[in-house]
């Protein structure tokens, strides 16, 4: 009961905290992070919740945005079917990866998914469509259901804030259905549950696929956003910023990624001067919250408020 009401305070901070962002800050950061953090959303739903360590989640976020953007500024597509179509892209290639990735374990599933996403990085890199090392710019932004006006930034950043609140909302469900209890089951013991009679690779490929589908949202609304798409999109750091987001939060969590993703997109704007010092601070960040808070920062609250309640 304790832990169901600090989840629903937790989510009326998070909903105010988005929904008053762009009155405090500047909109298209604000969206940016929005996306950012339904990205760390989606890979967590793979690693936090089902034990599986992806570092190839760039390319499912790449091509999300990648095709949105093409199919917007070549095929004039709406900006609502322009994101389903990079979602969609990014589902089938989550059924192709998934296929191959998820017959192995460990470390194992690890290299194939940084092999793949290497392989989509070089596809993107010569790719007629992507244009290249320019990318896609001059991305529009078309009326939503033409009648809301997208170009004006109020506008576009409550589209993408329901956006992330239902990808956030479907995350939640998920985690907390009979599919979401069989993945812990899986993460923690999977020959047990495989002894139970559960077809594992099955709810392993599924779980890849909605991470890759989710993934591939995020991208393509961030598209969107910045109305451009690059090869930073596919590249393999952006593989590891979504790992660093995640464990930074708290793996495993609900709110962690958000939390992750806040303090990484944050830091990469105000120590901007920095240059390439910017890397080397993000380091030093990461080491020391991995000494203190193992759990991650939403980790270490929970860890704490369950303590506190504890008779």
């Amino acid at each position: 009961m304790n832990e169901l009401r600090y989840e629903r305070v937790a989510f009326t901070v998070m909903f105010v905290a988005f929904a008053a962002a762009p009155f405090v800050i500047y909109p298209n950061f604000g969206m940016q992070l929005l996306c950012f953090a339904l990205f760390a959303c989606a890979f967590n739903l793979l690693i936090g919740f089902g034990g599986l360590l992806s570092f190839g989640h760039a390319m499912f976020f790449g091509m999300g945005s990648y095709v949105a953007a093409h199919s917007a500024l070549v095929w004039g597509f709406p900006i609502e079917i322009a994101i389903l179509t990079g979602a969609a892209t990014s589902a089938v290639l989550g059924v192709a990866s998934g296929l191959i990735a998820i017959r192995r374990q460990g470390i194992y599933f690890a290299m194939i998914t940084l092999a793949l996403a290497q392989m989509v990085y070089f596809f993107c890199l010569r790719a007629p469509f992507t244009g290249g090392e320019n990318g896609i710019n001059s991305v529009p932004r078309s009326r939503l259901l033409g009648l809301v006006d997208l170009s004006q930034p109020f506008a576009m950043n409550y589209f993408v804030f329901a956006i992330f609140l239902a990808g956030f909302l479907l995350i939640h469900r998920i985690i907390h259905s009979p599919f979401g209890q069989v993945l812990k089951a899986i993460r923690e013991n999977e020959p047990r549950a495989v002894s139970l009679g559960y077809r594992t690779e099955r709810y392993k490929l599924a779980a890849f696929v909605l991470s890759a589908t989710l993934a591939g949202v995020a991208g393509a609304t961030k598209a969107m956003v910045v109305q451009n798409a690059s090869l930073t999109d596919v590249y393999w750091a952006m593989s590891g910023e979504v790992v660093l987001m995640t464990l930074l939060g708290g793996m495993g969590t609900v709110f962690g990624p958000v939390v992750g993703a806040v303090v990484i997109i944050s830091m990469q704007l105000y120590l901007a001067e920095l240059g390439s010092w910017v890397t080397i601070a993000q380091g030093m960040i990461f080491v020391f919250c991995v000494l203190a808070f193992r759990r991650g920062i939403v980790g270490e609250i929970e860890a704490f408020l369950r303590k506190r309640s504890a008779p």
